[in-house]
């Protein structure tokens, strides 16, 4: 499994989250339905910042051997943060019809993810060529 490109996509895909959620949480809000409200602004800003700190993390892990019990730290965060999340959206996207349909699909791709780092948690890494 090509850890180094899954970590890079899911660096960029918390980074853009990261930005978003931190510099532009009143569109954000208005984007999902929400009135404006200083307080949920703030949580969606703190939100924001720990999404970018999670890019900065599998950034800087991408080159790093990761597998079995190699980084297995690192592994198991995405894991856990990917199986939650999706939980939670899958959830909440099939309960309530007033959420858009996205929300599932949302869901479904974040448990889709925690598949793979959950993969990436019990596979022992490949050793690497010497090409």
């Amino acid at each position: 499994m090509n850890t180094k490109l899954i970590m890079t996509i899911t660096a960029i895909l918390f980074a853009v989250i990261g930005i978003a959620l931190t510099f532009a949480p009143d569109y954000v809000m208005t984007l999902m339905g929400i009135a404006p409200n200083k307080g949920i602004e703030l949580i969606l800003q703190l939100l924001g910042a720990t999404y970018y700190a999670f890019a900065i993390l599998n950034w800087m892990a991408k080159g790093a051997i990761i597998g079995g019990i190699y980084n297995k730290p690192i592994a198991m965060a995405n894991f856990i943060h990917f199986l939650i999340a999706g939980m939670a959206l899958s959830r909440a996207g099939f309960g309530n019809s007033g959420l858009p349909k996205v929300v599932s699909g949302l869901g479904g791709f974040y448990l889709v993810w925690a598949l793979i780092f959950w993969m990436i948690m019990f596979k022992h890494p490949e050793p690497k060529s010497a090409d």
